[in-house]
C-alpha cells in the first residue's frame, strides 16, 4: 500500500484542519460542556460523508462516526476538552485572553483534530483503493476531569474494535510505552450548622473545619502510603465570610496508584479520614465517587508501527521565526527545571536535550515497564482492544503541561506542524492495520499476554455522565467561554 497519497492529501488539506484546531482552540470548552468543539468536528466528519452520532454514552458531546463497513474496524480518538484558568494568547508571553476562562494547556485542540484529519484522509484512500474495513472516528469528552471514555466503554462502544489509536500532544516525537496510574475520584460533602463566628460559636458544627481537618489527616498519610501513589486535593466549597460557622464545604480528591489493586487500600484509608474528620467536628459526611481509570495497557506492535510511520514521514523542522519564539518560551523556565523535567522523563540520553528547544528526533520508546504518574481514560480503551497514544513534539522541552506556555504553543504553527505530522502517522499507522491481518492479529496477542488473569470491571458501570455538575461549572465560567 503506497501511503505517499494519503499523507499528501493531507498536506494538500491542511488548512481545513489548522481551521479546525485554532477554532477548537479559541472556543477552548470544559469536559462535557464542548458544545461548539464538537459541532466542528461533527459537521467536518459529515461534510466528508461519514455517519455521524453526536451525543453517544449519555454524553451530548461525545461523538461516534464511522466510514466503511465490515472488518477491520480501526478506531481513532480524539479529545477536545479544555483546562479552567488559564486562557493564553498565542505569544510567548503570559498574557490572558480573557482572565480566568479556559484554555487548551494540554493541546486537545490539536489531539481532537489529529484524528479528524487522519479518518477523513483514510477515508479517501479506502474509496481510491477500494480497501475493506471500518474506520470509526470517536469523539471523546471530558478526558481532562469526568473520564468522558470510560462512558463509552461501559456503554459498548469499543467491544468490537480490532485496534485503536490515538495522539497526545507532548514535547518528544514518540510511541511511548509506559503505563499510567490508575484513579479514584472523589468528592467530600461535609453538612453542618450556622452560628455567628464571634457572637455564638458554642452552637456552630463547622463543615470547613471537617475538609481542613480530613485534609492535614490526608496529608499525614502520605508518609505511609506506596511512593508512586499520588494523592491531589481542591476546596471546591469553603464558606461565605469569615463571621458565620459555614455549615457546607466541599473537596474534591484525585487518588493515584500504579494499578488499582494498589489504590484500594490507599482510596479505603482516605475514606475513614473523612469519616474521622465529621466525627470530630460532628458534621455530616456524604462521599461522592465520581468515578476513576484503570492503567493504561500499552502494545509493542501498535508502538513500533507507529514509530516506522514517524520515521518514514520525518519530523518537523522549524523556521527562524518559530524558533525564536520557544527560545522567548524557553526563558521563562529556569535551566534547573529544565534538567528535572528532562529527567523525570527517564529517556536514557536526556542530557543531550538541556539545550535543545524543540525537539527534531524520533525515539526509540524507552519506557515500556514504567509507569507514569498521570492518568488517562485512553487506559479503559486498552483493557478492551489494543490501544496505543503516541505523542509528537508541540512543545517547548522542559515546559510544564497544563500551563500557559502549552496554551500559547497549541495556538500556532509549531502546534499546526505537529498537528499535521500526527495525522500523517495515524493515517499511515491505520493503513498498516487495515491491510495486514497478521499485525492486529500480533497486537490482540499481546494485550491477551499482557492483562494475564486480569479483568476489566468498570469502576461506576450504572452511572451517568455528570451533566448537571459540568453545566453549573460552565454556568460559574458564563461569558468566559
Amino acid at each position: 500500500m503506497d501511503k505517499q497519497s494519503t499523507w499528501k492529501w493531507i498536506d494538500e488539506n491542511r488548512e481545513e484542519f489548522i481551521k479546525v484546531s485554532d477554532k477548537i482552540w479559541e472556543y477552548a470548552e470544559l469536559g462535557l460542556v464542548e458544545t461548539k468543539s464538537s459541532k466542528i468536528i461533527a459537521e467536518t466528519l459529515e461534510r466528508h460523508d461519514f455517519k455521524v452520532q453526536l451525543g453517544v454514552a449519555g454524553m451530548p458531546t461525545g461523538i461516534l462516526a464511522e466510514y466503511g463497513e465490515g472488518k477491520p474496524i480501526i478506531g481513532l480518538m480524539g479529545e477536545y476538552d479544555a483546562l479552567p484558568g488559564i486562557s493564553n494568547v498565542a505569544e510567548p508571553r503570559k498574557e490572558a485572553i480573557i482572565e480566568g476562562a479556559p484554555g487548551h494547556g494540554c493541546g486537545h485542540n490539536i489531539h481532537g483534530t489529529t484524528a479528524l484529519a487522519a479518518a477523513i484522509a483514510i477515508r479517501y484512500t479506502m474509496e481510491n483503493e477500494g480497501l475493506k474495513g471500518t474506520i470509526r472516528f470517536y469523539g471523546t469528552p471530558a478526558e481532562e476531569n469526568y473520564g468522558g471514555k470510560v462512558y463509552m466503554v461501559t456503554a459498548g462502544l469499543f467491544d468490537d474494535v480490532d485496534a485503536c489509536l490515538s495522539h497526545h500532544p507532548s514535547e518528544l516525537n514518540v510511541a511511548g510505552m509506559s503505563s499510567s496510574t490508575a484513579t479514584n475520584d472523589y468528592k467530600f460533602e461535609f453538612f453542618g450548622k450556622t452560628a455567628h463566628a464571634a457572637g455564638s460559636p458554642e452552637q456552630g458544627r463547622s463543615a470547613l473545619d471537617a475538609v481542613e481537618l480530613m485534609n492535614i489527616g490526608v496529608n499525614y498519610l502520605r508518609e505511609h502510603v506506596i511512593q508512586e501513589a499520588r494523592i491531589h486535593y481542591v476546596i471546591e466549597e469553603g464558606g461565605g465570610q469569615p463571621n458565620v460557622v459555614p455549615d457546607y464545604a466541599r473537596s474534591w480528591y484525585y487518588i493515584r496508584a500504579p494499578e488499582r489493586s494498589q489504590l484500594a487500600p490507599i482510596t479505603k484509608r482516605i475514606l475513614k479520614i473523612a469519616e474521622g474528620a465529621a466525627m470530630m467536628t460532628e458534621t455530616r459526611l456524604n462521599a461522592i465517587h465520581m468515578g476513576g481509570l484503570y492503567n493504561l495497557i500499552p502494545n509493542k506492535v501498535l508502538a513500533d508501527a507507529i514509530t516506522a510511520n514517524m520515521r518514514e514521514i520525518g519530523a518537523p523542522t522549524y523556521t527562524e521565526e518559530e524558533l525564536e519564539f520557544a527560545k522567548a518560551i524557553d526563558s521563562t523556565v529556569s535551566r534547573d527545571e529544565k534538567i528535572g523535567m528532562l529527567r523525570a522523563s527517564k529517556h536514557p540520553e536526556w542530557e543531550r536535550f538541556v539545550d535543545v528547544l524543540i525537539d527534531t528526533e524520533v525515539h526509540e520508546p524507552w519506557d515500556d515497564g514504567i509507569t507514569s504518574p498521570g492518568s488517562t481514560d485512553v487506559a479503559d480503551v486498552s483493557w478492551k482492544t489494543p490501544t496505543l497514544e503516541f505523542q509528537t513534539a508541540t512543545n517547548v522541552l522542559g515546559t510544564p503541561g497544563h500551563d500557559w506556555r502549552w496554551v500559547a504553543c497549541g495556538g500556532m504553527s509549531i502546534g499546526h506542524k505537529s498537528l499535521i505530522f500526527a495525522a500523517k502517522t495515524m493515517a499511515g499507522t491505520t493503513l498498516d492495520l487495515l491491510t495486514s491481518p497478521e499485525m492486529i492479529k500480533e497486537a490482540k496477542a499481546e494485550l491477551k499476554k499482557r492483562l494475564g488473569d486480569q479483568k476489566y470491571v468498570p469502576v461506576k458501570p450504572d452511572d451517568e455522565p455528570p451533566l448537571e455538575i459540568a453545566r453549573a461549572k460552565a454556568e460559574q465560567l458564563k461569558g468566559k467561554q
